[in-house]
């Protein structure tokens, strides 16, 4: 598992997660008494360190949810892709990955049974697929300027609660949203945050994005 450090009651590890063919890197925070975890799935281009997921994920954290960063790529993946951007787009292989990170952890970390997914970008089309596909153990998901149009053939089977959030001025990803919301069969909502663009690098938009998240999960995940 890794070096294990505890601060402030949270237990914090760097992990190898073992797929068939592969094997992840991650950083698994468990509060003290977790409530549940959040699994995240980053966005086109980016990585476990996205200072953006792991500010979400601190406010998490602080609310008693035990959160999984994980790359969704290998490195030699990520120096490929660097060049071709022919994976982060892949998102049904992605999402396959995330399926294979939840199994992991419900087999690995078998007191965190509440589970949810907190995806950006294509991570979140990746995250609708798995919970539309592999929906066992997911209670609610998430979206941050998320491209649900691209698991629109999932949508109708996703069987968790979910909230999509989208900047007020990325307008091209809001109608994007607003299509998607139709096509979900479950409890939904679309929240936007007024002033943010696609990053939500505006002041108090990412702490907004924490707070629609957090209150999210905390109903959703029983």
């Amino acid at each position: 598992m890794g070096r294990v450090a505890i601060l402030s009651r949270i237990e914090v590890r760097h992990v190898k997660i073992m797929l068939s063919e592969l094997s992840l890197d991650g950083d698994l925070t468990v509060p003290q008494d977790a409530r549940g975890i959040i699994l995240f799935a980053h966005g086109s281009g980016s990585s476990r360190g996205s200072p953006r997921n792991r500010f979400v994920a601190s406010i998490l954290q602080e609310a008693g949810f035990a959160t999984l960063l994980m790359d969704l790529l290998t490195k030699e993946e990520e120096v490929a892709d660097y060049f071709t951007g022919h994976l982060r787009f892949n998102v049904s292989m992605l999402a396959g990955r995330l399926t294979g990170a939840k199994d992991w952890l419900q087999k690995n970390e078998a007191g965190l049974v509440n589970l949810g997914y907190f995806g950006a970008s294509t991570g979140a089309a990746a995250a609708l697929i798995s919970a539309a596909e592999h929906p066992e153990g997911v209670q609610a998901v998430v979206s941050r300027g998320g491209r649900p149009d691209l698991a629109a053939p999932s949508l109708s089977r996703v069987q968790a609660p979910t909230l999509l959030i989208v900047g007020g001025n990325d307008s091209l990803v809001i109608g994007l949203n607003q299509e998607a919301l139709k096509d979900l069969r479950v409890v939904s909502k679309l929240e936007i945050v007024p002033g943010a663009t696609h990053l939500f690098e505006e002041p108090g938009a990412l702490e907004q994005v924490s707070r629609l998240a957090t209150a999210w999960f905390k109903r959703y995940l029983q």
